[in-house]
Order: C-alpha cells, then structure tokens, then sequence
C-alpha cells in the first residue's frame, strides 16, 4: 500500500517517558520468545546510550534549527548481539514553555519504504504550530530507508530507465517479461542483502519503534503513522499496548490478516479507478478552462488520445506510458495534483508537450532514493506474509479486476509480482488485535473516497481497536489527511494529542474545498 515518497507533511509519532524493565506480561509474545527479550535488551542499551543530536549532514538537506543522530537496532532480534543496524533520526525541540511539553512525537509516512526525516520542517507551520509547542518533533528513516542501513535490489539507472511502456491490457508477450523482471528484481534483492533481506518486515519496524521510544527516553509512545505507518502501528499497539499514550491512525491500512498484502492490493486497484473517476469528473466540471470534455467519459477518451499518441512517440523521448501513468496515479493520491495534470493534459494535446514532460519525466537525481524506497517497500510486503506463488492466479485475479478499473490494475500487479518469487522466508501477518481497556484511547482518521487505503481499512481497525475513535472526511480522497487544509481534521488531531479529547466514537467532517482551477495557455 505505497504511498508516492513525496507524501505530504502530514503525520507524525511521538514518545513520553521510558523504562528499563520489560513490557508487561500483556505486551509479550509467548513466553520466552527470543525477539522478546531482544527488543527489551535493545531498548535498555538504547535507553543507556540515548542519541546524540547535532548539526545534520548535509546528505539530509535538514537546515538548522533541525537536529540529527543515529540510534543502534539488531538486524535480527533473536540474535541481540549480532549486526548492529544505524537507523537516523531528525528532531526540532518542542516550542512551547516547559509546561506545556508531552514529550517526543515521532512521524511515519509510510511506504514501505518511506522516509519521515524531514517531519521537524512542519514544525513552523500553521497547521501543526499547536502541536510543535507541545512536542518535540522527531522523525526517522526506518531500517533500510535512506541512510539507515539502505536496501537496494537493481541498480538505480535501470530502476530509472525511461521511456518505457505500460499498456492497460497487456497481451501474453507483456506479461512474460515482467515475469521475468519480477524473478530478476527478487534475486537482486537476495543478491545485494543476502541473509539480511529476511529480516525487513513489519514486525521488526515495529520492534525499532520501541527501541527509537527508549532511546528518546520516553516510557510511553505517542505516535501518528500514516498509510502504511498506521499498520505498523497497529502490529506495535498489539504487541506493546502498555507501551502507548497516544496514537493517530492517518490513512488506515486494511489490518485483517486474510488482506495482508495481497488481497489489499486488489481492493487498491478498485479503489483508484473510483478515484480516477473523480479527477475526471473535476476535469469536466471545469471544461471552460481545459476543454478536455464535458463529461468524465469524454476526459477518458482526451486521455487515451494522449496515451495513444505516447505509445506511438514518448514526449521529449523521456515520458511512455508508465511515465505517463505514474504522473496521473499522484491524481489519484492527493487532488492538489488535479489543476497540474488538467493543464498538462490539455497542453499536450493542443502541441504543447513541455508541461507533461516536466510532469511526467523521471529525475535522475531521485533515481537512488525512488529505487531504495521500491526496495524497502518489496522487502516488507513480500516477507510479511504469502503471497500467491502461481502467476495463474495473478494472472486470474487481475485481469478481472482491469475489466472494471483499468487505470491502475496491472501497473500495481507488476509492482507486487517479485513477491510471487521472493526467495526469503514468509512470515504469517499479525492479527492487529488488543484486548479492552489494555490499549489507551486511539484517534483514527480517514477519507471517505482515500484511493490508497480504502475506508474499509478504517472501519476494521475501528473494530479491532477498543476504545478508539474514528473521524472520517466525507466526500474527499486524498490519502493523508492530518496537518492538511480541512481545519476540523486538524482540530480533532490537536485536540487529542494536546489535551487527550476524543469525539465519542466516530465523528465526521465536511470535505476540504475542491482545487481551483489553473488555466492552460492561450
């Protein structure tokens, strides 16, 4: 359930207090459980050492007043001892008087393969200002992302490569290369991480979040996850529940186990091509300014035209149709995008390609990071548990579901395929699950028509999470909704975080305005 790396600064994880002493016995696996008793020596070597906040590399692009330090984890928690992973952490210090201070706030965005380093930079804005008086601010690159300890399965000018296609129907030649891309990506995977690659799951970012609470010296975590950080999130809550104050689920994950990983994929695939409808549905609305159609069926027919005619000759000799779709599928993720990709459109297809290009071009700048975080991303999803080995199945699965929702269906397939050939071990997924009353009060949040991670995964967490409150933007779909532009949203954040207040069970908030439209040249 990958969200673009840009995701927007919008999330965050926060801690309070720390202890030496192992969780309570409602926190531990079965008894004796080796990973259990490393996390706990972990966490107190963590706790003894701290981290060591100075003057950021310039590697991170952090200004000052930013701070950053690296924190210690076990590669593999059954063996505590063993290789030692250095994981970065970034931090601006709370703003507020001494009384107002909760404590650390740590942020997750996601991913897989996501990082939170540049959280802290929120801390001036207005959206979080309530909250950076009350936090600090902290952020991290998890295990393998960015300079902590990064995972790379291809070299990054492949993983770059461009123009490249990407057809909405593929015919059986198609799929035989992607095939056997998808067995090449999994053994680069092997190759370059060898024994290690089994050991970037969920569970253990889940373990390095409790260890990142100790070294901050907090005994009890806040924490704001968002899309993928909200699974992880929910896999700490059930295994750490007396290690938690506050949590805020931002773009819930689906966590029932029968849906990790693959079956979410699917249900993402469905969810998109709503989306798409309703960027083209703006795109009509708008029809004086773009002239792109009046109807969204006449938007689909401009944006095949276009595709078409990439197919044919890539724009700039820099942007296919998978550039083509990548830059689109961002419509999907977040509306701000829409009055872009409108004008892009419409531009390309009066003769004027240099907007899509810019768009739409892959940059060779982000081609390290954009490979590092897709390998992060396969790492996790395909050791968290089976996938179909089949490609019967997928083959089955998805051609079906492009029937209906085209837009997205196969590009997602191919994303998730090195799975059907992962050459680690497949772990079961975790059954997010917390008994009443072990767990504090939670605050989940969640867009009713989010592409990403559909609503559905809202509700199941809301069950499987006693106690906690579910606040839904209706009638809106951008994925990632805290420290946004709807006001009540942010108002339900900070009023949790600072002062603990939930709605009862489940509130609602009218959507964020549409975009504004950007007029094409004349």
């Amino acid at each position: 359930m990958r969200a673009p790396l840009l995701y927007g600064l919008t999330g965050s994880l926060a801690l309070t207090a720390l202890s030496l002493a192992p969780a309570g016995a409602a926190d531990q696996p079965p008894a004796g459980a080796p990973e259990q008793r490393g996390v706990a020596l972990a966490a107190q070597r963590a706790q003894a050492a701290g981290i060591k906040f100075g003057k950021c590399p310039t590697a991170e692009g952090l200004p000052s007043p930013i701070q950053c330090g690296t924190m210690l984890v076990p590669l593999n928690y059954a063996h505590p001892e063993g290789r030692q992973l250095k994981l970065t952490v970034s931090r601006v210090p709370a703003t507020g008087k001494k009384a107002e201070r909760q404590g650390s706030l740590v942020f997750n965005p996601g991913g897989p393969g996501a990082s939170g380093m540049y959280f802290p930079l929120v801390a001036p804005f207005p959206e979080w200002k309530n909250i950076a008086r009350a936090y600090d601010l902290i952020g991290y690159a998890p295990r393998g992302v960015g300079r902590s300890a990064p995972l790379t399965c291809q070299n990054p000018k492949d993983f770059a490569k461009a123009p490249t296609l990407s057809p909405s129907h593929p015919d059986h030649t198609f799929k035989k290369e992607r095939i056997a891309r998808a067995k090449a990506y999994a053994q680069g995977c092997l190759k370059n991480a060898g024994d290690a690659l089994q050991h970037y799951t969920t569970l253990n970012n889940a373990r390095d979040l409790d260890v990142l609470r100790a070294a901050l010296g907090e005994k009890k975590l806040n924490f704001v996850g968002a899309s993928y950080g909200t699974y992880f999130g929910a896999v700490y809550a059930t295994m750490f529940p007396s290690h938690v104050r506050r949590m805020v689920f931002d773009s819930a994950v689906n966590p029932d186990p029968d849906q990790i990983w693959y079956r979410n994929n699917l249900d993402q695939s469905l969810a998109f091509e709503r989306r798409w409808a309703d960027f083209r549905a703006w795109v009509a609305k708008h029809d004086k300014t773009y002239k792109l159609g009046g109807t969204p069926g006449e938007v689909q027919r401009s944006y095949d035209k276009a595709r078409a005619q990439i197919a044919a000759q890539p724009a700039g000799g820099k942007v296919g149709t998978a550039q083509l779709q990548a830059a689109y599928l961002k419509a999907g993720y977040y509306d701000d995008y829409w009055p872009q990709r409108a004008h892009a459109l419409a531009e390309y297809l009066k003769g004027n390609a240099k907007p899509l290009i810019d768009q739409a071009s892959n940059r060779p700048e982000a081609a390290i990071e954009d490979e590092n975080g897709n390998a992060v991303y396969t790492a996790v999803e395909c050791n968290d548990a089976p996938w179909p080995t089949d490609w019967q199945v997928w083959d089955r699965d998805n051609s079906r579901i492009a029937k209906v929702a085209p837009f997205e269906t196969w590009d997602n397939a191919w994303m998730n395929l090195p799975c059907a050939y992962w050459p680690a071990p497949r772990q079961q997924p975790v059954d997010v699950r917390v008994a009443e009353g072990a767990l504090p009060p939670t605050l989940i949040m969640a867009a009713e028509r989010d592409a990403a991670t559909p609503y559905e995964g809202a509700l199941e967490l809301h069950r499987r999470l006693p106690g906690s409150a579910l606040v839904t933007e209706r009638a809106a779909g951008t994925h990632g909704i805290s420290g946004g532009p709807n006001p009540c949203i942010n108002g339900h954040m900070d009023a949790y975080l600072i002062n603990g207040q939930l709605p009862v069970r489940r509130a609602a908030c009218a959507p964020h305005p549409e975009p504004v439209p950007l007029s094409p040249r004349k």
